[in-house]
């Protein structure tokens, strides 16, 4: 009996050890994890005028309306991503709390739209501006302009001065895109 004992209970830890060992052998979790944003909220706020305010929310994808832009003029330009709970949307701090995982690209269409990074910007651990807070000055627009934006997940690269110190539009390399809205601009 006492044998009998001894040889459950050698099997009892050899299958408890073996199964502790194939948990660590498995496949880890992503560790990025994170609640999908479903609506932007970009906000333009003329710098000349403060009572002409412009909001646009994008939600899945869809604008619930246009920026009217007039041509000379500057904009300051926020942009707030916000994640659903329950039956409401609210602002997400993850991009600024992961901002070194994160950078946010424009890209104006039929639009000559120079894009600098704000000084009240979030600035990332290597020095570049994320994105969040721009400004906007309308050198002319089409009634066809478009401005893309998109908010990139662990890229590779960065690059806020692309094309140039000037125009600050953004570039990456790699990385997955986490948001890619347009908006039209007219």
């Amino acid at each position: 009996m006492k044998k009998f004992i001894n040889i459950t209970l050698v099997l009892l830890v050899s299958l408890f050890i073996f199964s502790c060992r194939n948990d660590d052998d498995a496949v880890p979790e992503d560790v990025h994890e994170h609640d999908e944003i479903g609506k932007v909220v970009l906000t333009l706020t003329n710098k000349a005028d403060a009572s002409d305010v412009q909001t646009v929310n994008v939600i899945s994808g869809q604008a619930d309306g246009h920026l009217h832009l007039h041509t000379g003029d500057t904009y300051t330009a926020v942009l707030d991503f916000q994640i659903k709970h329950d039956d409401h949307y609210h602002s997400s701090d993850e991009i600024e709390e992961e901002k070194d995982h994160h950078f946010i690209t424009f890209g104006p269409a039929n639009a000559d739209i120079i894009v600098i990074r704000a000084a009240n910007d979030i600035v990332r651990t290597d020095g570049q501006r994320l994105g969040l807070r721009t400004e906007w000055t309308v050198n002319s627009t089409q009634e066809t302009g478009k401005m893309n934006i998109k908010l990139i997940h662990g890229p590779a690269s960065v690059n806020q001065n692309y094309p140039s110190a000037t125009n600050q539009l953004g570039q990456t390399t790699g990385g997955e895109t986490d948001v890619d809205i347009t908006v039209d601009v007219h």
